[in-house]
């Protein structure tokens, strides 16, 4: 009778193992086909196999983990999915502050919100009602775009990301936070990452 238990116990294991491993092979067959869609700049192909894969995530090692939502969210962004895009890159950005490659994908997504409203913005007369909770609404959005841009800016140097900058702190009119940008670059510069160790 414990011949009978132990075989059945070895049975049960193998088979669960045979199991897990069969799981990780496809996980790691769709990682590699998301790869490649991603390297052929495929991103509606990657973004349907990344969309398969997003439930499994949980099993991904958190820097694979990382490395994946940071493709996913650019094939979102090459396919104008742009809320999409912005939540896998804030996963990004949270896990790799330094990062700034999503840093900047931030930034600059988050100033595709502000110019929206700030279009709205112009259309709408002072006199509007809403004209205050729009004024307020484009701040809020320029100062999401702001932190991300800067660590970008600070890591990367790019002309038209510090007039980006510049145009907004004076949009928004805080002449502290543009006269104060010089000191903090270096700051920011301390820690620049520019690729993620998705090993």
């Amino acid at each position: 009778m414990l011949k009978r238990y132990l075989f059945l116990f070895i049975l049960v294991s193998a088979a669960m193992l045979a199991k897990a491993q069969t799981t990780d092979t496809v996980l790691l067959n769709k990682l590699g086909d998301f790869d490649m869609a991603t390297l052929t700049d495929d991103s509606y192909g990657a973004l349907n196999i990344g969309e398969n894969i997003l439930a499994d995530t949980g099993k991904l090692s958190p820097k694979v983990r990382i490395a994946f939502f940071a493709k996913l969210a650019k094939a979102y962004d090459d396919a104008e999915q742009y809320g999409n895009a912005i939540t896998y890159f804030e996963k990004v950005a949270v896990a790799e502050p330094d990062y700034y490659v999503a840093r900047r994908a931030l930034g600059y997504l988050y100033n595709h919100q502000a110019e929206e409203i700030q279009l709205k913005l112009y259309r709408t007369p002072t006199t509007d009602p809403s004209y205050a909770r729009t004024a307020d609404a484009y701040k809020k959005a320029v100062l999401k775009a702001l932190p991300h841009l800067e660590k970008a800016e600070a890591c990367d140097p790019d002309d038209d990301t510090l007039d980006l900058i510049k145009t907004l702190y004076m949009n928004i009119g805080d002449r502290p936070g543009l006269q104060t940008l010089i000191n903090r670059l270096p700051d920011l510069k301390a820690k620049c990452v520019d690729l993620l160790d998705d090993k």
